[in-house]
């Protein structure tokens, strides 16, 4: 959406309304491709897996009351995760995609939805090819219904007829985007179990990045974030969701698309400043090498010194 529908991402296309549906429609079709060359030529003989690795907040009804919020709380969820992850696990693009997509796009006088279809021997080719579902996940949104009115142009954001707002008490340690909410880490990862049939999860992605450099390497903040949400996963497994491993993000501060240097995830500070670009531990370092020591949260007599 941001690489083919806004322009904010590499490539920097502005195919409005229908650019990124139809990268995304290419890129389901190619881990098909993908996953059925590894499971027909090398599958046999290494035994290895092929999955898909895929980023998506939680969305919240603001009013759980309200069939309208949690309507509009599942056409969230449908149209981040459920967009890719639908036609993986099930053949096709979610009924309420396709739905919203088709009727905003006859408002407009178009022929056919600006949502590309599967012919039926695609749906079959795509359905079923994952050994494991890669999730990054951040943070979370409170969504509601809002309605669009068909005369603007309509685009990824206008079709799901929804508004995203935030809990002003959520901590927001890192960028404008990143609000801190553990819980809603546990609920999508319930989501994925009832929806997709109880896939095997790698979590690929979890972290939080700072506003500002932090120069004593204090970084109070990643902590509370990484135990809060390490927490909800561990909670997700008792529920049991088939979770299999988890990789905090990032090992190193790094490029990070168009914010370049200035969104800082690491555990180790880089100074990009400097020629050899030097490494500093934060502290985050020392408690998460603790966190993986023990493989889960340790107490001060469990720890060897």
């Amino acid at each position: 959406e941001k690489g083919y529908e806004t322009g904010e991402h590499a490539p920097g296309l502005k195919l409005g309304g229908c650019g990124a549906y139809r990268a995304a429609h290419h890129i389901i079709k190619t881990h098909a491709k993908v996953w059925h060359s590894y499971n027909n030529t090398w599958r046999s003989e290494q035994q290895g897996m092929v999955g898909i690795s895929l980023t998506s907040g939680w969305g919240e009804p603001v009013d759980p009351h309200s069939q309208r919020d949690r309507d509009a709380a599942e056409r969230y969820i449908q149209f981040h995760l459920g967009w890719f992850a639908n036609p993986i696990y099930r053949g096709d693009y979610p009924e309420i995609m396709k739905n919203y997509v088709g009727k905003k796009s006859a408002q407009q006088g178009l022929g056919k939805s600006r949502l590309p279809t599967f012919s039926v021997q695609e749906k079959t080719y795509i359905k079923g090819t994952s050994d494991f579902l890669g999730i990054g996940h951040f943070t979370t949104r409170y969504v509601l219904q809002k309605s669009f009115p068909f005369l603007q142009v309509s685009g990824y954001h206008t079709d799901r007829d929804l508004a995203e707002l935030v809990d002003p008490k959520w901590p927001a340690p890192g960028p404008k985007w990143l609000y801190s909410v553990p819980w809603g880490f546990r609920r999508l990862l319930n989501f994925i179990k009832t929806q997709y049939g109880n896939p095997l999860i790698y979590v690929t992605e979890n972290g939080v990045a700072e506003k500002v450099q932090c120069t004593q390497l204090c970084d109070e903040w990643r902590m509370e974030y990484l135990k809060g949400y390490i927490n909800e996963v561990l909670k997700a497994l008792n529920d049991g969701v088939n979770v299999k491993g988890y990789t905090a993000w990032s090992l190193l501060d790094k490029f990070e698309w168009n914010k370049g240097f200035s969104e800082r995830f690491g555990f180790y500070h880089i100074d990009f400043n400097n020629k050899n670009k030097p490494r500093y531990p934060k502290a985050s370092v020392d408690y998460y090498k603790k966190i993986i020591s023990a493989n889960g949260f340790p107490s001060p007599r469990e720890v060897m010194p």
